[in-house]
């Protein structure tokens, strides 16, 4: 699949959130970390691991869903959040930009 027909999926599942199981929604949500997670990697933009850290917020609402409390609003915003991040990360995959961080200490 796409990285393109990724994000449209993302974006349906996210106008839909109604109609899919938890199970879709986790899967959508990790799948979305996953692809994320990569993309940065490749770019070599390294991972905070920080509140600050947009994935920070998909993962806590898969953590909602695993205990059953997540809205569905609160997922059709996580699952359109991750389809703006991987937009953003293939555009910049395509310019063919890396970053290179160098340790000073």
């Amino acid at each position: 699949m796409s990285t393109t027909d990724f994000i449209a999926e993302l974006v349906r599942a996210a106008n839909e959130v109604h109609k899919l199981q938890g199970r879709e929604k986790r899967r959508l949500l990790e799948r979305a970390i996953v692809t994320i997670r990569d993309m940065r990697e490749e770019i070599g933009i390294p991972s905070s691991g920080t509140a600050m850290d947009a994935v920070v917020d998909i993962q806590e609402t898969e953590v909602l869903l695993i205990r059953g409390i997540a809205t569905n609003e609160l997922v059709k915003a996580s699952l359109l959040d991750a389809a703006d991040m991987i937009r953003t990360l293939h555009i910049v995959l395509d310019t063919e930009t890396r970053i290179v961080t160098i340790d000073v200490h």
